[in-house]
Formats: C-alpha cells, structure tokens, sequence
C-alpha cells in the first residue's frame, strides 16, 4: 500500500480510531498494529508476508535461544551467527542472486568465453526487504552482544519489525530505540499528533509536488543525454538529485510523522543535506539510519579506525561500496558507493575532513557567508554529478553523461537550460528548509512571524494542502521501494 494513494487514505484513519478509542491496552494496540501492518505490506503482494514473519520468527528465537545459553559463548555466536546468515540469504537470494550470476557470467564470457546463461532465476524483489532486514540484524546483534535484553513477547517483536509506517523505506531502526515503545502504555499526546500530522503534510508536499513533477522532466530528457548542452545536463543531474532527496526525505516526514500519531518517536532519517559544507558532512546529514547502522555493524567491527590509516582507508571502501550494493543490484550503485568512499579519502588526506556541528549551521545568522555557501555549493554539485551513476542504465551511459556535463558547451554559449521552472520549484523548497534548519521540519513554525497566530498557521496548511492536490506529479511509488 502506498502512503500517497486512496486506499492509504482510508486504511489510516480507520486503524487509528481502532488504536485510541477500541484497543486502549498497550498488548492489543501492540496485535493491532501487527495486524494492519501485515495488511499494509500484504496489500503490494500478499505473497511476501511469509518472508517478513520468517525474518521476524527466526530473529525472535534467535534472542531467545541467546539468552537461554547465557554462560555458553559458543552457542550465542552459533545461534546468533545463523540468524544473520539465514537473514543475508534470504536478502542476497531475492536482491542479489541475478545480479552476481550475470556477473559471474560475464566473467566466465569474456575470460573463457563460456556462455553461463541458465543461472540466473525470474523472483519478485519484496519491498523494503533491505530495510526489515537489516532492522532485524541489529536486534540479534544487540543481544549477541549484551547490549540489549531479548523481549519474550512475540506480538510486541513482531509489530517492532513489521511497523507500518517505517516498514518499507525506513527510517531503519534500532531496537533499543523501537522496541521499549511498543513496552510501555502509550497515551494520545494531542500536540505530538498534530506536530505529526504537519510533519506529513510537508512530507507530501515534497513527495507528490516537488519529487513527482522533477521525476516528469528527469523522465522525458534523461535518455536524450546526447544531445543536451552541459548546463541541461547538470540541470537534469541536479533534478534528479533533488527528486530522490524529496521523494526519500519526504517519505521519511510522512513514516515520522504517522509514527507521532500513533504514540512513536522514529529517528530523524535526513539533516539538511544540502547544507553540508563538505563531503564528508553530507554523509552525517543523509539517510542517517543506513550509514550508523553501517558504521555500527561494519565500520567499527572491521577495526575502524583503530588499526592504522591503511586499514580504516580499506573499511570506508568497504562500508562505501557495501551502501552502493544496498541500495541497488548493479555495478552503478557499486561505483556510486565506492566514488563517495574515494571522496572521503582525498578529504582525510588533505585533512579538510571537518566535523562540523550538526546542529548550529551557520549559527543564528540570517545568510551564510560568502566562504560557506561557496563550500555548499561545491559540495551539492559534486554530489549531483556522483549520483549520476544510480540514475543509468550502465557504466558507460553514465561515464558518458557526466563526460558531457563537462565538453558538451555550444557554438551558443552555454547552450539552453532544461527544466528551469522545477529547479525555480526546488530553490524555493530548499530556502524554506534554511529558514527551519534548527527545525525538524520545515512546518513547525508556530514561534516564526505572522505564524504565531493560529489564523496564518492554518491558512499556510491549507495552502499547501491545496497545492499538494492541485499540482501533484504524475503518481510515482517511492524509489527507495527498490531498495
């Protein structure tokens, strides 16, 4: 089911009303929410409920095989060791099997030129299979390693994996954050839902008028790459950049927000990425959750940067490379993982690599300086032309491309410009963003201005409201769905 269609409209409504005013009892709030997930997933393809209730039974037994053999170190890691195998098997046969025997094929083409072409297998990739997946590991993990005591209730671990709102594109979540929730009563918080509720308003906006309507200029003239000046081709690059920025973020606004309502706290999932002064930042900024679960799980158990420069050098390019494969089952997304990994190296050898705070951008100032927007802009348009490579079709479309953004310059002198009004569109989505950086998000404005009074708050939602409806995109699934 997806958050912007009819049924979506209907379904979360009616589960609310059921949640607050019939099922008060955090256990059968807890079987509710169980029940409408599984109904939410089921409804994409009813056929993949089997896999996320596999995930979900072995990784529950896992934790409580672990703490069961409590004393017995041996048999935690094989308990915990088969669960993480049996998970990553699952996730690898229906992501990545294809994808490894055609390039195992090619390579047994053009090495011995031996065709290897029965291998490959017809499979429907489960939504947001990566993101239950990996939600599912860090569980097991945690208790593996003591940093979380395993829950004996099923429905309460079930719900925690199967949570509706964050189900199928995230925010990836821990279970020392998640799961205590679904642990304790919750109570209708009147002033969280409603925050909740702009939350996913916002989210919407950015999704059906911002993401949809680039997503229409990226279709139409992405595939006429050949022929469009280098300004048209940083214009796309960027539009696509910016697609996948609202469609992501502002799926993460509306999981975010669906949570408040239903008494939940998710993690913040993006950070004002277009704000980060350097590479580096971007990445503290952008899809927080995968890049702290990777941190977490693959960074600092390969040593970090603990054992030497050459040896943290290795584990960015693994963790780099291994979030370009999560994100896609072609060498595109390898690439694309493994450029920003190669970024971050120049930026640590050339020591610029500066944490700045997160939180303070620009400080209380109006306008960044000179030096700051020139270092933001830099590092949006480095980041554009990478993520050219997830947008092709191949490593020589892509190649292509970016080499064309380069040399493609006309006899006119810069050569037309290709979708002007949706990046006019997004200039002012991003300038709303700067103004509500220490926000959230971009609507909790109840303290700014005119807004202090209830009268402009309300006619600004209904305002957007209106123009979310009149102005949508054609209707696209969310991208991060193939992830």
């Amino acid at each position: 089911m997806l958050f912007n269609s009819f049924q979506f409209l209907i379904f979360l409504p009616v589960v609310f009303a059921l949640y607050w005013f019939v099922f008060r009892t955090r256990r059968w709030q807890n079987l509710l929410l169980v029940v409408a997930s599984y109904v939410f997933y089921g409804w994409w393809d009813w056929r993949c409920l089997g896999l996320i209730a596999l995930t979900s039974l072995a990784s529950y037994f896992s934790g409580v095989l672990i703490e069961r053999f409590e004393g017995q170190r041996g048999r935690q890691k094989l308990v915990s060791g088969a669960n993480i195998i049996l998970n990553l098997s699952i996730l690898c046969y229906f992501k990545y099997f294809n994808f490894f025997a055609d390039s195992l094929a090619m390579v047994l083409r053009s090495a011995f030129g031996y065709e290897l072409d029965w291998v490959t297998s017809e499979v429907v990739l489960p939504v947001g299979i990566s993101f239950y997946t990996f939600q599912a590991l860090s569980y097991s993990i945690d208790v593996y390693q003591h940093k979380l005591r395993p829950t004996r209730d099923m429905v309460e671990f079930f719900a925690y994996i199967s949570f509706f709102p964050q189900l199928v594109a995230g925010p990836i979540e821990r279970a020392k954050n998640l799961l205590p929730q679904f642990q304790r009563q919750r109570s209708f918080d009147y002033c969280s839902a409603v925050d909740g509720l702009r939350q996913m308003l916002w989210g919407f906006f950015k999704k059906l008028v911002i993401a949809d309507n680039c997503g229409v200029t990226v279709n139409m003239y992405w595939g006429q790459y050949e022929d469009l000046s280098s300004l048209s081709l940083l214009a796309m690059a960027a539009l696509f950049h910016l697609q996948v920025y609202c469609d992501f973020s502002g799926y993460s606004d509306i999981a975010i927000g669906c949570g408040r309502l239903f008494g939940f706290n998710l993690m913040r999932n993006f950070n004002n990425p277009f704000f980060a002064r350097n590479i580096p930042e971007v990445w503290r900024r952008w899809h927080i959750s995968l890049m702290s679960w990777f941190k977490d799980y693959v960074y600092i158990p390969l040593g970090g940067s603990r054992r030497g420069k050459l040896r943290k050098a290795v584990n960015i390019l693994i963790v780099y490379g291994l979030s370009g494969l999560w994100h896609g089952a072609s060498w595109t997304y390898v690439c694309w993982g493994l450029a920003f990994g190669v970024l971050l190296l120049v930026y640590n050898g050339l020591g610029v690599n500066k944490k700045y705070p997160i939180n303070t951008i620009t400080g209380s100032r109006y306008y960044p300086t000179l030096v700051e927007f020139l270092q933001m802009l830099f590092t949006f348009v480095v980041f554009v032309i990478v993520t050219v490579f997830i947008r092709s079709d191949s490593m020589a479309q892509a190649s292509r491309f970016i080499y064309g953004i380069f040399t493609n310059w006309t006899t006119m002198g810069l050569g037309p410009v290709l979708g002007k009004g949706d990046l006019a569109m997004c200039a002012a989505l991003i300038y709303c963003e700067w103004l509500q950086r220490d926000k959230q998000h971009a609507l909790q404005i109840d303290g700014w201005g005119i807004f202090r009074h209830a009268a402009a708050r309300y006619a600004l939602y209904i305002t957007l409201l209106l123009i979310t409806i009149l102005f949508s995109g054609q209707v696209q699934t969310f991208i991060y769905f193939q992830f």
